[in-house]
C-alpha cells in the first residue's frame, strides 16, 4: 500500500540489520506517520499490547517476527529452549481475542522444533516470520479478488452508475494486515476496478481507529468515503443508503460466529432488521477449528478504562490527550464483542465465499474437518 507514494508493508525487517524489526506504529496515525524499530522479544510484546501495531492478521505477523527475534536472544541464553518458551509464553499473553496470535506463535514453535542446533532454528524462525508475512499479504489480495464480485454484482443491479455504498467498522484495513487488508481489499480492488464505490466509515469508539486509520488509508488510496458516528450506521440502513456492510474479525468460530470490534453486533443486527448483507472478509489464520459458540467461548478483551474516558487528537499543531467524563466516572472497556452466525450473509476468504456455518466453511477447508 502506499503512503503518500511510497509503497509500505506494515512490518519487515530492517534493511541495514535483519537483526532488527520495523514497523509502522500505528498510536499516532493520521497526524503522525512513524516508523518504529524493535530489537527485542520485549519491545515486540510491549508494541502488541500497546497496540503499536494492531489488527488480526498483523498481530499474527508481529508474533512471526517475535519469536524470531526470541530465537536471536535465545541463542546467547544459557538454556535455549528455556529462553524460547519465556518468549513465547510473554507474546502468546498481550492480547487475548485474536486467534492469529496464538497461530502464529505456535508454528514458529513447531518450526523450530525440527531444527536441533540454535543456527538452524535461528534460520527457519525467519523464514516461517517472512512465511507468515507474505502468506497474510497473499490471502489478503485473494480476499479482495473474491470480495470484488459482490460489490461488481451489486453494481451491476444499479446499472452501474450510482455508488456502491459499503459501511464499515473498525479498521480491517491494510493497517490491520500486512497489506491490502481484509475489509478493505475488495473495496480496494472495485475502486481500482473502475467500479463506483463510496464507503461510510464508523468513527468506532473508543480508539476511533476508523476516525483514525481507515478514513486515512481510504484517502491514501483516493476512494470516496464519509466518516460517521458509530451509531449513524442504522438510520443510513433505514433509509436505503447503504448497500453492503463489510468488516473483519478477530476470532472467527467453525459455527460462523465472528468476535469483531465492539459494535459489530449492532450493526449486524441493523443489517438484519433492514435486509442489508451482511459480509465478514477473513484469512483462514483467523478461523479457530475448536471454537464452535463464539458467545460463550470467544475470550473478550478488557482494557484500560481510560481509552474511554480520554480521547487524542490534533489540537494547535500538537497531539493532545483530554478527559472526556467526570474525574469520577467508572468505565468498562469491552474490545470485543460476537456476532452470531446467524446474523452473517457470508465469509470472505482466500479461498472463495461460503455461508457462516461449519459445513459450508469445512467444504472450503475440507482439511480441517476431524
Amino acid at each position: 500500500m502506499n503512503v503518500n507514494g511510497k509503497p509500505y508493508r506494515t512490518i519487515w525487517l530492517k534493511q541495514s540489520d535483519e537483526r532488527q524489526v520495523q514497523i509502522i506504529d500505528q498510536r499516532n496515525l493520521p497526524h503522525e506517520f512513524n516508523i518504529e524499530t524493535i530489537g527485542n522479544v520485549a519491545s515486540m510484546a510491549r508494541a502488541i499490547q500497546e497496540m503499536h501495531v494492531r489488527g488480526a492478521g498483523l498481530i499474527g505477523a508481529a508474533a512471526g517476527y517475535g519469536m524470531y527475534l526470541a530465537a536471536l536472544e535465545a541463542s546467547e541464553s544459557d538454556d535455549f529452549d528455556q529462553s524460547l518458551e519465556s518468549s513465547y509464553q510473554a507474546l502468546k499473553e498481550t492480547r487475548p481475542t485474536a486467534v492469529n496470535l496464538a497461530w502464529a506463535l505456535d508454528r514458529q514453535m513447531a518450526a523450530m522444533a525440527r531444527e536441533t542446533s540454535p543456527v538452524d532454528k535461528i534460520a527457519i524462525a525467519i523464514s516461517t516470520a517472512h512465511e507468515i508475512a507474505d502468506e497474510d499479504a497473499s490471502f489478503c489480495a485473494s480476499i479482495g479478488r473474491h470480495g470484488l464480485e459482490l460489490i461488481r454484482e451489486i453494481s451491476n443491479r444499479k446499472g452501474n452508475a450510482e455508488s456502491v455504498n459499503i459501511l464499515t467498522h473498525c479498521n480491517a484495513g491494510w493497517l490491520a494486515f500486512v497489506d491490502h487488508g481484509s475489509a478493505t481489499a475488495p473495496i480496494y480492488a472495485a475502486h481500482d476496478a473502475g467500479l463506483p464505490v463510496h464507503v461510510y466509515v464508523d468513527e468506532t469508539r473508543p480508539r476511533n481507529q476508523g476516525a483514525r486509520l481507515t478514513a486515512w488509508e481510504l484517502g491514501q488510496h483516493g476512494v470516496p468515503y464519509t466518516l460517521i458516528a458509530d451509531n449513524v450506521g442504522g438510520h443510513l440502513m433505514q433509509h436505503g443508503k447503504v448497500d453492503l456492510v463489510l468488516t473483519g474479525t478477530d476470532r472467527t468460530a467453525v459455527s460462523g460466529d465472528v468476535a469483531n470490534k465492539i459494535g459489530t453486533y449492532l450493526k449486524a443486527l441493523a443489517a438484519k432488521d433492514n435486509g442489508v448483507p451482511f459480509y465478514v472478509a477473513l484469512p483462514s489464520s483467523t478461523f479457530d477449528w475448536n471454537i464452535r459458540d463464539g458467545v460463550a467461548e470467544i475470550p473478550i478483551e478488557q482494557r484500560d478504562d481510560e481509552e474511554v474516558t480520554f480521547a487524542q487528537g490534533l489540537c494547535d499543531g500538537a497531539l493532545k490527550r483530554v478527559r472526556l467524563s467526570p474525574e469520577s466516572s467508572p468505565a468498562a472497556n469491552y474490545a470485543f464483542d460476537v456476532t452470531p452466525a446467524r446474523l452473517v450473509t457470508g465469509l470472505i476468504t482466500e479461498r472463495g465465499i461460503c455461508e457462516a456455518n461449519e459445513a459450508s466453511i469445512l467444504g472450503l477447508f475440507p482439511e480441517k474437518r476431524v
